[in-house]
Formats: C-alpha cells, sequence, structure tokens
C-alpha cells in the first residue's frame, strides 16, 4: 500500500517499432532523474517493417528487456493486429504489458487507467484494429451505473478526440486521425461529477490533455512526458479541487442551448494523442441546474420586480439595488452570460441598454453597466444610474481601476466596439464594465473574485457614496415597498419602452 505516495509515470506517443529507440531513451532519463514507476504507450506500439519485427522478437525471445514495467494498448491498424494473441489483453514479453482491447486497469496503488485501443470506426462487428460507439457504450455503461464509482485517475486514447485542440496553447495542424464520436460521453462517465459551473461554484477537479510526437520523429517534437500522480482514491479532496492558473474551457460546447463542460489545462497539441485524463466533469448549460431565480419562466422567479418583457428580454428591478433606478436587463430563457447569447437575443438587449440609457438620461443620469460571469446561473446585465452632478464618467472609471489594482484585479480596457465574444469564449469566468461613453472594461476571472465588487466600486465616496449599499443583502426592502417601486418604474419607463409599442 503505497498510501498517498505520488506515482511517477511516463507515457509516449505511437513507438511505431522503434523499441530499442524508446527504451535507450527511458533508460538515460531514469538514469538522470531516478526510477519511474511505469511508462504508458499510446498510439501504434508496432511497426509493419521486417526489421520492426526482428527488433521486437529480441524483446518476445527474453534476449532483451523492457526497463521499467510498460503497458501498451493495441493495434491501430491491421498491419498489426498480428502482434495481439488476445483481445483481452495479456504479457507479450517480460515487463511488456497489452492492456486490452478497452477496459479499465487497476494497479496495485489503486492507481485506475482507462483505456480503449484503436481507431474510431463504425464497422460491426469492428475489426480487430477498430471501436465503435458500441464499445464506447459498453464501456461507459458499468461506470454509470455504479453508485460508489467517483472517476478515474487516466484515460489512454490512440486517436484525438475531435476539436480538443480548440483552446491549446500552440495553433495545430492537424495530421493525425481524429475522432468524433463517443469521447465527450466517455470522458464525462470517466469522472461521475456532473453540474459543475467553472469558478461560478466551488472548484472541482481538472483534466489535463497531453499530446505527445511519435517517437524518434526527425522533428524532435517531445515524445516522452513525465508526471507524478496521487491515485484519486487516495487523494485528499482540498488537493484534488486545486486548478490551476492556467485552465481553459472545455472544447466541447455545442452550443447556448446544448452544452457541455470538460475543463482543461492547455493542450500541448503539436503532436499524436494521449489523453491524461485526471478528473473531468460536465457543465449542461441549456437548462438550470437547480432552481433559477430569473428564468422568467420558473415558479422561483420575484415576478413582482419584472417592469418590462420584450420577445427575448426582460427588465427587473434590482433586489437590494444601489439607486431606486437600479435595473437588471435578463434573457428570458436560460443563458450563462453575454456570449452565450444568439444573434437576436443580443439584438434585443442592446435596445433595452439603448433604452433605459435614455431614460437614465432624461433624469439627468450617466449609464453605468457591468456583468459578473463568475458563480451565477443566468446571465445578469446590471444597469446602475449615477447622477451626473455626482461624478464625471472619467471619475467612475478611475474608482474601478483604482479598487481593481487594490484587490489585484487586472482590468484591461478594450476597445469600445469589441465584441465580448471575440476576447472571452462561452464558459470563460469573467467581469466586465461598460461606461456611457462607450469604454469598457474587461477582467478574466482565473481563481477567486470578489462577488460585490461592482456594488462596491459605485457605492464608493468616489461615485454615489452610498457604502451601506455595497451588498444587496444588507439593502431589503418588503415586498410592498418592492411591489411600489415596480409600478413607479414601470409608469416612468414607459415613454422608452419599446416592448409597450410592438
Amino acid at each position: 500500500d503505497m498510501g498517498d505516495k505520488p506515482l511517477r509515470v511516463l507515457v509516449c506517443g505511437d513507438v511505431e517499432g522503434k523499441i530499442n529507440v524508446l527504451f535507450n531513451r527511458v533508460t538515460s532519463v531514469q538514469k538522470k532523474s531516478g526510477q519511474f514507476d511505469l511508462l504508458l504507450c499510446v498510439g501504434e506500439f508496432f511497426g509493419p517493417s521486417p526489421a520492426d519485427e526482428a527488433e521486437w522478437k529480441e524483446y518476445k525471445s527474453g534476449a532483451k528487456k523492457a526497463p521499467i514495467h510498460t503497458y501498451i494498448l493495441g493495434a491501430a491498424s491491421q498491419e498489426t493486429v498480428k502482434y495481439f494473441p488476445s483481445s483481452d489483453g495479456c504479457e507479450l514479453a517480460e515487463n511488456i504489458t497489452y492492456l486490452g482491447r478497452k477496459g479499465i486497469f487497476t494497479g496495485a496503488s489503486g492507481l485506475q487507467i482507462a483505456y480503449i485501443s484503436g481507431r474510431g470506426g463504425h464497422q460491426e462487428p469492428a475489426p480487430a484494429h477498430c471501436f465503435t460507439p458500441k464499445d464506447v457504450t459498453s464501456l461507459v455503461a458499468p461506470l454509470v451505473s455504479n453508485t460508489k464509482f467517483k472517476g478515474v485517475d487516466i484515460l489512454l486514447t490512440s486517436q484525438w478526440p475531435r476539436g480538443v485542440w480548440q483552446y491549446g496553447n500552440n495553433p495545430v495542424k492537424v495530421s493525425k486521425s481524429v475522432c468524433s464520436f463517443g469521447f465527450v460521453d466517455l470522458l464525462s462517465s470517466l469522472d461521475g461529477v456532473r453540474n459543475h459551473m467553472v469558478l461560478q461554484e466551488n472548484a472541482r477537479h481538472v483534466s489535463r490533455f497531453i499530446a505527445l510526437a511519435n517517437v524518434g520523429n526527425l522533428a524532435k517534437k517531445k515524445y516522452l512526458y513525465a508526471f507524478s500522480i496521487v491515485p484519486l482514491k487516495n487523494m485528499d479532496p482540498t488537493e484534488l479541487v486545486k486548478q490551476p492558473q492556467d485552465v481553459t474551457e472545455n472544447p466541447y460546447r455545442k452550443s447556448a442551448r446544448e452544452t457541455c463542460l470538460w475543463i482543461t489545462t492547455p493542450a500541448v497539441v503539436n503532436c499524436a494523442p494521449t489523453v491524461k485524463s485526471n478528473r473531468i466533469f460536465l457543465l449542461p448549460s441549456a437548462q438550470p441546474t437547480g432552481p433559477c431565480w430569473f428564468c422568467l419562466a420558473s415558479p422561483e422567479v420575484e415576478k413582482h420586480l419584472v417592469v418590462s418583457i420584450g420577445t427575448h428580454c426582460y427588465v427587473a428591478l434590482a433586489k437590494g439595488g444601489l439607486t431606486v433606478d437600479h435595473v437588471l436587463v435578463l434573457p428570458v430563457g436560460h443563458y450563462q452570460s453575454v456570449v452565450d447569447l444568439g444573434t437576436e437575443v443580443v439584438a434585443e438587449m442592446e435596445r433595452y441598454k439603448g433604452a433605459v440609457k435614455e431614460f437614465y438620461r432624461s433624469r439627468g443620469c450617466r449609464c453605468v453597466i457591468f456583468e459578473r460571469n463568475y458563480r451565477s446561473q443566468h446571465l445578469q446585465l446590471q444597469v446602475v444610474p449615477v447622477p451626473l452632478d455626482k461624478c464625471t464618467t472619467e471619475d467612475i472609471k478611475e474608482a474601478f481601476v483604482v479598487q481593481a489594482q487594490e484587490q489585484q484585479i487586472e482590468l484591461l480596457e478594450i476597445p469600445e466596439h469589441t465584441d465580448l465574444k471575440q476576447i472571452a469564449q462561452p464558459g470563460t469566468p469573467y467581469f466586465y464594465v461598460e461606461l456611457d461613453t462607450g469604454e469598457k472594461l474587461f477582467h478574466r476571472i482565473k481563481k477567486n473574485f470578489p462577488l460585490q465588487f461592482g456594488r462596491e466600486v459605485l457605492a464608493s465616496e468616489a461615485v454615489l457614496n452610498t457604502p451601506t449599499r455595497a451588498d444587496w443583502r444588507e439593502c431589503k426592502s418588503t415586498r410592498e415597498e418592492e411591489e411600489a417601486q415596480a409600478l413607479s418604474f414601470r409608469q416612468a419607463f414607459s415613454p422608452f419602452d419599446f416592448s409597450l409599442l410592438e
């Protein structure tokens, strides 16, 4: 029993018969860095040529021995099927084990490795070097049905999941084969943690995608990767949920109406595939994961605060508002943030922003708009009036910048006509401010963020000078008071409300 001692693991890309090259490199690494516990090989291990076969026979006969416990995947082409006597996995030579076509391997330490060999195909029955959607289902089904299953530590595949490079840290020219089916289901099931929103709720565990080049490739791209890992079952929960600073979003977001979230660290996507899926989870964002206070059709929404309803959006008084005319502009349907919205919803939201700005201007106020896409389920665009005689737009901008600096928040000014979708992918946590001049300030949230930051700045002495209203929970009114405020706003806003004319 190794307890919580980290395992030292090596992973390599396609060997393609260059077995001596691989093991000589592993021997060199171990002399320099100490012993590793195991070597995992993805892609094609064997080569097609007679010279490759002769090289392998030296290991099979015992003339040569692998310098480390080595685990390989099955054939990825018809030419190498002959090297695998069984589809169930077996020892091929001393220290060299074929895992099998698909399954979960559990080591003595408790480390769990899920694997699926070969290439994706739809032919049934599948050729020996292929897997089908049916194979993926048969691997996933027992995991989903087991209530005690907590996840696996590593997933090995010989193909890239199509599109996994979307948030990679290098431009990718995909020359390797990719598979477009099964992987999202496979990835989600291997963790079993669903309905989580990145940086929107408490942290959950993160997966890493690692891609590796062919062994001995002439371009000298990285083909051997080393890492340490404590098996999930031995990990302290607080360690398990720590998220690296460079965490990115899931590349498998289909649309705002059909979405999932696979959190990854930036992929090294310049070479051939392997996946180290150390913790995976999904986010459906088409429907709320629980009661939503802002979906207009939801029984939880406080309809007495609603002051205008359009086709795609509506306006409601902010609960515990910074001022009596502080409102929210929200989508009628369930959307996570502005960058998730479709064209028609964006267009109507812009119309509402313009109408509220005109209304504020008629009352001698300038307009400040901000959005916090962090620890929130439903998009809430906060629209706040600031009396012209309180301060200038420059004062408001300076207040945001100064408070951001004090709290070590990087608040960047972005070009006035920049669409948020150009700088924030769906699912990206961010804070965003739009001033009445059209100037925009943006912060990409990477770890923690003060939930009341926007309100704190506007309530500060430099702007509204109402510090006691920085937290909405300290500004609650009775339902009767809220109903009266909503009626008053609705009547005053009606000349500007385009929804009443359509």
